[in-house]
């Protein structure tokens, strides 16, 4: 492997040199961001905390005018007794030539039973038709679009969103355009990432069949409104919320457009609509709060709040409070299972990532965790934590998959798969939050106390080791890369510079620290899909370091690193993926790749994309391959055009078939992949539009099935943005 990546090297550096740059370019995960600032950098104090450049505002800071997108009214509370009896729903059963829901259905398991495309026909898929979303990055802005948008698919429909929250219905056959709703959101309101998963698709229970908004679209947008359209036509729900529309940031208190944001379709369990929502990572310790809520399907009030801080308390609150601060958020896709009336939400760090002294023992408890929440009371009903005390930003990004697991001695036990960014993967009892016996979590000794005065890590961290871990080859000087042997030993150098005493390696003041895995995974949104039938799980990763150190409140202010919520704040400086001001704590963040900041070439060798399926009941993996070409990737930021498999950074998920199929784009080579569930074989591709960072889906039109990939790139990844949603099938027979 070490020859033939020396090699690649070569071949990298060789076509480089003859290249002219393109308009855009793909190649690392993370955008390029100052060196850490290494050793000029003095320990702080915990009460070493005030800015001399900017002011922190109370806590109880009254909400600005303008943060409420829409100036919507208040909505009301509905007590949980006069919820309305919901109706079954699509996404429960779907029908085999539908897609319903973000996941498929509502165990998320992204398997569509469709058969008609298979690995000996694949090779003749054609494109059916582009639809064009129209949301693209405004000239003169910068830009922050990766639209990660998965269309359902209902009937003779598709219903999907743009980046910035319009709606859209369109024929599943032809892409015609049946109706178009535009949601006005601003410029401002796009926080690090303009983006939109998915829609919800409800059968109302009150509204009659014939009737307006008997079936309506729901979504959650990135100025946090909750708004529901009719799906027939696309005209605003009149009597859900405010004219269709809730304001979600009621009882937020203070925040700007930007610090608060909803990216994923939320999901509807008994009636009950489930929110969460992501805030800006690194700005301050008491940001805008992780709270969740429930609201009801059909009139859009307000039915319970989950507010970590404030417990007992499961209502809104009065004019003059607001929901408890910097509390753990929840950013990723949640899932819901009905029968036993839970929403499993997968979280993430309270406010100020990487300094955890300051956070309470209620916060300690569910940050980077699984919860599962009575959707009728918001009461949780189990934890399960896969980080103790997270300061590494392994926030969980995917959304967990519900399966029933039959056990050797023949019970069936009601499961759930949770992926992580560690690249390790558990497997619980949905009803009680325990490991399964085939599937035991043990606790392994970690890195501890730590170098940060009052904030110790913890001394151990959950492993599952019933589940083979997504490859994360171990991090040495002795493998450091390059393309060249000078680069090498750059690379060898920044090693030798940093803190590194393996996985959560604890963050340091004086020094930089290696973080591996990085925060973008193993796992990250794009999640697992899994076979039912089969019990294989597929799973693709990244595998990127980031090298990263803690600096003291005055070297934060040198730097510029200042809050969102600040008149002197600079977009430039850092944001929700490298450099954060953590105002309102002794220290700053400052995030960097592990590479070679001239090359930028990753300092660990490839791959750094995978993909493998994993017989979860046989603990064992089938296959495992590196995800990803080098043609739109190279040393630069340029292409190299080579159409070798060398396993980019990836984001985005898959969808696997009962034709013996899986479809996934997520690489940064911009391609749609169809590989061979048997061997893992590349067996077809595309280049497409834009970067494929989203989840492919697939589904029918009168026996004739399609493949469906938003191709809307990504400003993070580097990847070209168009607002194309790419769709393929087989050619028409004559």
């Amino acid at each position: 492997m070490r020859n033939q990546a020396y090699l690649l090297g070569v071949l990298l550096a060789g076509t480089i040199l003859g290249a002219t740059l393109p308009g855009h370019t793909a190649w690392a995960q993370i955008p390029p961001s100052q060196e850490t600032p290494g050793p000029d950098n003095d320990a702080a104090t915990a009460e070493q905390t005030a800015s001399s450049i900017y002011h922190d505002p109370a806590p109880d800071t009254p909400q600005a005018p303008g943060v409420n997108a829409a100036n919507l009214p208040d909505i009301d509370e509905l007590p949980i007794d006069q919820l309305p009896q919901a109706v079954p729903q699509e996404s429960a059963n779907p029908k085999p030539e539908d897609w319903p829901a973000y996941g498929r259905d509502d165990q998320a398991t992204r398997y569509s039973p469709l058969t008609q495309i298979t690995p000996e026909n694949v090779g003749q898929l054609k494109r059916a038709f582009i639809y064009h979303t129209g949301s693209l990055p405004p000239k003169g802005k910068p830009n922050k679009w990766a639209a990660e948008t998965t269309p359902i698919k209902v009937g003779d429909s598709l219903y999907l969103c743009s980046a910035t929250n319009d709606m859209m219905r369109v024929d599943a056959a032809t892409g015609e355009e049946k109706w178009h709703f535009h949601a006005h959101e601003s410029y401002d309101a796009i926080p690090y990432t303009a983006a939109c998963k998915a829609v919800t698709y409800y059968t109302s229970s009150t509204a009659a069949e014939g009737q307006p908004c008997h079936n309506r679209i729901i979504e959650s947008t990135l100025d946090n409104r909750l708004i529901a359209v009719d799906a027939e036509d696309g005209k605003l729900c009149e009597a859900f919320g405010h004219g269709g529309q809730v304001n979600l940031m009621q009882g937020m208190g203070w925040s700007v457009p930007g610090f608060v944001a909803m990216t994923t379709a939320p999901p509807i369990i008994n009636g009950v609509i489930v929110v969460n929502h992501e805030v800006l990572d690194g700005q301050r310790r008491w940001a805008p709060s992780g709270v969740i809520r429930g609201y009801d399907a059909e009139s859009g009030k307000f039915l319970w709040a989950w507010d970590v801080n404030n417990p007992d308390n499961h209502h809104q609150p009065d004019k003059d409070h607001y929901y408890s601060r910097g509390t753990p958020n929840s950013w990723a896709a949640m899932t819901g299972d009905n029968a036993l009336g839970l929403v499993y939400v997968p979280t993430g760090n309270s406010a100020a990532d990487y300094y955890s002294a300051m956070r309470s023992e209620a916060e300690n408890k569910v940050s980077s965790a699984v919860v599962a929440l009575d959707v009728r009371t918001g009461e949780p009903r189990w934890v399960f934590q896969t980080v103790h005390k997270d300061v590494w930003d392994y926030d969980i990004g995917s959304q967990a998959t519900l399966f029933d697991y039959h056990a050797d001695d023949g019970s069936i036990i009601p499961a759930l798969i949770m992926p992580t960014k560690r690249g390790q993967t558990f497997i619980l009892d949905r009803r009680t939050g325990k490991p399964l016996p085939d599937f035991p979590v043990v606790e392994k000794p970690a890195p501890s106390p730590g170098f940060v005065e009052g904030d110790p890590r913890a001394p151990t961290q959950p492993w599952s080791p019933g589940v083979p871990r997504l490859g994360i080859p171990k991090m040495t000087e002795a493998n450091t890369w390059g393309i060249s042997p000078l680069d090498q030993l750059a690379c060898r150098i920044k090693f030798r510079r940093a803190h590194y005493v393996g996985e959560f390696t604890p963050p340091t003041i004086k020094q930089p620290w290696l973080e591996y895995p990085g925060y973008n995974g193993g796992s990250d949104w794009g999640s697992i899909s899994y076979n039912p039938q089969t019990g294989i799980m597929l799973a693709n990763w990244s595998i990127l370091p980031m090298y990263d150190q803690l600096v003291s409140r005055k070297k934060a202010d040198k730097m510029g690193l200042i809050p969102i919520d600040s008149p002197q704040y600079n977009p430039g400086a850092g944001g929700a993926e490298g450099n954060g001001a953590q105002a309102q704590t002794p220290y700053g963040i400052v995030v960097t790749p592990y590479w070679n900041s001239f090359t930028q070439i990753m300092c660990n060798e490839p791959p750094y994309g995978m993909i493998a399926a994993i017989d979860l009941k046989a603990h064992k993996v089938l296959w495992q391959k590196p995800l990803g070409t080098a043609r739109a990737n190279g040393p630069w930021g340029l292409p190299t055009g080579l159409p070798l498999t060398i396993g980019t950074p990836n984001n985005g998920g898959s969808v696997m078939t009962a034709g013996g199929l899986a479809f996934i784009g997520a690489s940064t080579d911009n391609q749609i992949h169809a590989i061979d569930l048997k061997t893992g074989k590349t067996l077809w591709s595309d280049v497409l539009p834009g970067g494929g960072q989203a989840n492919a889906m697939t589904y029918a039109v009168n026996g004739r099935q399609y493949v469906a990939i938003m191709a809307g790139g990504h400003h993070f990844m580097r990847s070209p943005v168009s607002d194309a949603l790419v769709v393929y099938a087989l050619p028409e027979k004559k």
